[in-house]
């Protein structure tokens, strides 16, 4: 009976402990949830290779292949504003993770009958259930890796278990190489694998639901978070309208993301029109991955060296992005290629550290813009759709080189977010490396009753910004 009156839900006004968690108490429900990183990096690595094979075995142009992103995609822009961030802000982090993992076995189970009528419709609504029940889970992981812990190591956290997500996106294009699409195996025969792997995902995350119902894991409030900048730095945020930092790294996200997600789909074809064959695309585009994600475990180490900050390694990052994908653009052969994979290098560090810089001083804005920066993801469902129009459009009137001229659509989408590194190293550079030096969660913490006090102050300024904003 104990299970069935287990309280696992606390309320959004209320200061815990969990404001002070140190780095040893944040390691298991950071563990925890970094095992979801890399359930939807696999999901994702294998839409990046069903994608081209879709335009053979279901004989349909590229820019109608980019529906599955779309679909995908989509989903982020619709859940995490909506119903995936009030779940969070009404029952917490556990409950939103188990009714993610619950709409992701769903969307899972749906790709079987898609399979078996061979509809690219059908598949296109799967993978936007697939996509409501990922978003949901990243609205809350994504929020929760941030500040479960010592906010220094924010993005050391984050990118960690964005590293792991990149594991799961390398081994994905390498398993549909080596079994769903194989030289041996037909297309029908392929469609069938493909079914019986989300048929085992689906398995797979039925058991993560029983596990995160009995683990143990802190619920962070946003009252934590409130009460936490007032010990980082005094500072009462104000009104969510006037969060300049959010709503830029929100229109980076999206941009970044566009570009990232266009780069990764029609990676193969471009290998293809290089001179490879599908197969070989496949493995090549697999290392590339595999690249990706070396590159974002290095790209957190780096981070633990002080002087070493964050905004500095976005902005890196992001450039690089830019260049190398132009770069790819104008190349041909080999050599474009392996610019091309260049680019997935340089991307390896660039969301994780827009998300946890758009969280800096947010306060009890946290979880709501947790959720924003989330659905700027939907910049998946945007980009890849025009540059299959444009490679398609190409296509049709004889140039012999579409998906590699299509490719300046991803480029321009790196140099629209690259307006958000520009703003926090040049204009708000103090609010990103106070919070990266504070000591909080490093040296021990209040008291119970320093605690009760610190949120009596809390909930009487809150009171007194909505006087004010209602004045």
């Amino acid at each position: 009976m104990g299970l069935y009156k287990r309280k696992i839900t606390v309320s959004d006004d209320t200061v815990t402990a969990a404001v002070h968690l140190t780095l040893k108490q944040s390691i298991l429900p950071c563990l925890l949830v970094t095992i979801l990183f890399f359930l939807w990096g696999f999901a994702y690595g294998l839409l990046d290779v069903l994608n081209p094979h879709f335009q053979k075995s279901l004989n349909i142009t590229a820019s109608k292949s980019s529906g599955l992103s779309a679909a995908y995609f989509g989903a982020y822009f619709l859940c995490p504003p909506t119903i995936s961030g009030w779940i969070l802000r009404k029952w917490g982090f556990r409950v939103t993770f188990m009714t993610g993992l619950a709409v992701l076995s769903v969307g899972c189970l749906l790709m079987w009958p898609s399979g078996v009528k061979h509809s690219f419709g059908g598949f296109c609504g799967s993978m936007f259930v697939v996509g409501s029940g990922l978003s949901t889970l990243e609205t809350a992981a994504d929020p929760f890796l941030s500040i479960c812990g010592p906010p220094r190591y924010s993005e050391i956290r984050l990118n960690l278990a964005q590293g792991v997500q990149a594991v799961g996106s390398f081994a994905a294009p390498l398993l549909a190489s080596r079994v769903f699409f194989a030289k041996t195996v037909d297309t029908d025969q392929g469609l069938k694998n493909v079914q019986w792997v989300y048929l085992g995902v689906a398995c797979f995350v039925g058991l993560l639901i029983i596990l995160f119902f009995l683990a143990p894991m802190p619920e962070i409030t946003d009252a934590d978070m409130g009460t936490q900048e007032l010990e980082i730095a005094e500072y009462d945020p104000g009104p969510l309208r006037k969060q300049l930092n959010l709503f830029l790294a929100v229109w980076s996200q999206f941009c970044y993301v566009g570009a990232q997600v266009a780069v990764a789909n029609y990676f193969v074809n471009f290998c293809e029109e290089a001179g490879k064959e599908a197969s070989t695309s496949s493995n090549i585009f697999a290392a590339a991955q595999g690249l990706y994600a070396f590159n974002r475990f290095l790209a957190g180490g780096l981070m633990t060296i002080r002087w070493i900050k964050p905004r500095y390694i976005l902005a890196l990052y992001l450039g690089m992005c830019f260049v190398f994908v132009l770069a790819a653009s104008q190349s041909t052969g080999d050599g474009s290629i392996a610019l091309l994979c260049l680019v997935l290098c340089w991307e390896s560090a660039c969301f994780a550290t827009i998300f946890t810089l758009g969280l800096r001083g947010l306060g009890r804005h946290t979880k709501i813009g947790g959720s924003l920066i989330v659905a700027a993801i939907s910049g998946g469902a945007a980009f890849p759709p025009m540059t299959g129009a444009v490679a398609t459009h190409l296509k049709n009137i004889g140039d012999s080189r579409p998906f590699h001229k299509a490719m300046l659509i991803p480029m321009a989408g790196f140099i629209c977010a690259w307006v958000y590194p520009v703003y926090v190293n040049f204009f708000n550079r103090e609010t990103m490396d106070v919070r990266r030096e504070t000591e909080v969660g490093i040296v021990p913490g209040p008291s119970e009753k320093e605690l009760a006090l610190q949120q009596s102050n809390v909930n009487k300024g809150e009171g007194e910004v909505r006087t004010v904003e209602d004045a």
